[in-house]
C-alpha cells in the first residue's frame, strides 16, 4: 500500500521585516520552516476506479499527491495553437474514439471540437484536459485543482460526467480538489483528507438528483444555445420553445414543430441542445423525453429525427422510444419509408435515424431528475 513520509523544509532569511513580524505576532524566531506528513493509503486493499484527495488550501494535497503519484500527475498538455483539439489526441486513436471520449466527459459539441484549446472556455478546457488525460494515461490519471476554475453548479455536473466516463472505461482516476461539494457527484471509491489525516472507503452511491425547472420561452432564447448546435443555427419561426434551468442557469433547449404531412396532431422535435457545461449526465435526453410526454398528453403523436450518435444510442436502448426508420440518408423526394416530407426536407443529405416517442403521457419526472414546471411565457 502507498505509504510516504513527506517533509518540506525551507530556510528563513531573518530580514528586518521578518524579525518585526515575529515580534508583532509573538512568533518564535527560527532559521527554518518545516512541515511534514505521514501518509498511509490502503488503496491496494480493494478494487477501485475513482479516488479523491480533498482539503482546504495549504493542507498539503498537491505535495502528497506528487509523492504518491509522481509519474501520473497531469500538469497540463501542449496544445497546438492553430489546430483543433482533436489533432492533439494520440495519433493511434480513431476519430470515432476521440469524439466518443469527448462526449463521455460531457463535451459533446461538434462545432467546438473544431476549435483550438486556447479559445475554449474554462469549463470546456477542464473537460477536454480530462479527456486527453484518460486517453494518454489509461492506467491512472491524477488531476490537480479539479473543478477549481469552474462555477460550482458546473463543477457538480462535470464531476458526475467524469465519474460516469471513468467507470464506463474501467480506468483509474484521482482528483485533487479543495471543494467538498463535489464528493456526492464524483462519487469516489475512496477519500483522503490531509487536513484531518483521515482516509475512508466509500461504497458506490447514486448521484444526487438534478432538478430541472422547465419554462416555455420566447424564440429569442435560442441565441444562448445556437452556437452549440451541430446543424444549422436556424430556428423555424413557428417553433414552440422550451428551456430547462439547473439552479437558475439555462442548461438545455428544446423546440417543437407541428407537421401537416402526418395524421392530424403530429408534432416533431425541431432543435435539441444542451450547453457544454451541462453535458454528460443525461440532461438533454431527460428534457427531450419530458417535452415529448407533454405533447403526447394532448393525444398527438410525437417524433424525432436525429443524426447525433449519442442520442441515437440512448434511444435505441430506451423503452420510451421506438425506431421508425433505420440509420441512413433521406431523399429529397417526399416520403422515404415512414418519414414525413417535413422530416425529409430537414434531414436531406445527412445520415439520420427516425424515432417515435412511445413513453407515458405527461410524465411528472424523468429517471434521475426532478421536473418543475413553469410553462407560461
Amino acid at each position: 500500500m502507498p505509504r510516504v513520509h513527506v517533509v518540506r523544509e525551507t530556510t528563513i532569511k531573518r530580514t528586518a521585516r521578518v524579525m518585526q513580524m515575529e515580534g508583532m505576532f509573538d512568533v518564535d524566531p527560527g532559521t527554518t520552516s518545516r512541515v511534514e506528513w505521514e501518509v498511509d493509503l490502503p488503496i491496494e486493499d480493494e478494487p477501485w476506479n475513482i479516488g479523491l484527495i480533498v482539503g482546504p488550501s495549504g493542507c498539503g494535497k498537491t505535495t502528497i499527491a506528487r509523492e504518491l503519484f509522481e509519474s501520473e500527475m497531469v500538469d497540463g498538455f501542449d496544445w497546438p495553437a492553430d489546430q483543433s483539439i482533436m489533432d492533439a489526441f494520440p495519433a493511434g486513436m480513431s476519430l470515432k474514439d476521440i469524439t466518443a471520449l469527448l462526449s463521455s466527459v460531457g463535451f459533446s459539441s461538434p462545432p467546438n471540437w473544431l476549435r483550438p484549446f486556447g479559445v475554449l472556455s474554462n469549463g470546456e478546457q477542464f473537460r477536454v484536459t480530462i479527456a486527453r488525460a484518460l486517453a494518454e494515461q489509461p492506467e491512472l490519471a491524477v488531476i490537480d485543482e479539479f473543478t477549481s476554475v469552474v462555477d460550482r453548479t458546473v463543477a457538480k455536473v462535470g464531476s458526475a460526467a467524469v465519474a460516469k466516463a471513468v467507470r464506463r472505461r474501467n480506468q483509474k482516476f484521482v482528483a485533487v480538489a479543495c471543494h467538498f461539494d463535489i464528493i456526492d457527484w464524483l462519487d469516489p471509491d475512496w477519500v483522503f483528507d490531509p487536513a484531518a489525516g483521515q482516509f475512508h472507503w466509500r461504497r458506490e452511491r447514486r448521484r444526487p438528483p438534478i432538478t430541472l425547472t422547465v419554462r416555455r420561452v420566447h424564440r429569442s432564447a435560442w441565441r444562448l444555445f445556437k452556437p452549440y448546435h451541430y446543424l444549422s443555427g436556424n430556428l423555424h419561426k413557428a417553433a414552440k420553445c422550451f428551456v430547462a434551468f439547473v439552479e437558475g442557469q439555462p442548461a438545455a433547449f428544446v423546440s417543437v414543430l407541428y407537421s401537416p404531412y402526418r395524421p392530424r396532431g403530429y408534432w416533431r422535435e425541431h432543435r435539441t441542445v444542451c450547453r457544454p457545461d451541462f453535458q454528460g449526465v443525461g440532461i438533454g435526453n431527460a428534457f427531450s423525453e419530458y417535452i415529448a410526454s407533454l405533447f403526447k398528453s394532448t393525444g398527438s403523436h410525437y417524433g424525432s429525427t436525429t443524426s447525433s450518435p449519442a442520442m441515437i444510442k440512448h434511444r435505441d436502448r430506451s423503452p420510451l422510444w421506438k425506431r421508425i426508420r433505420k440509420h441512413g440518408f433521406v431523399s429529397r423526394q417526399g416520403k422515404t419509408g415512414t418519414v414525413s416530407r417535413m422530416e425529409a426536407t430537414a434531414s436531406t443529405d445527412r445520415m439520420t435515424s427516425g424515432f417515435r416517442y412511445v413513453g407515458p403521457a405527461n410524465a411528472i419526472d424523468a429517471r434521475g431528475f426532478r421536473i418543475r414546471e413553469s410553462l407560461r411565457k
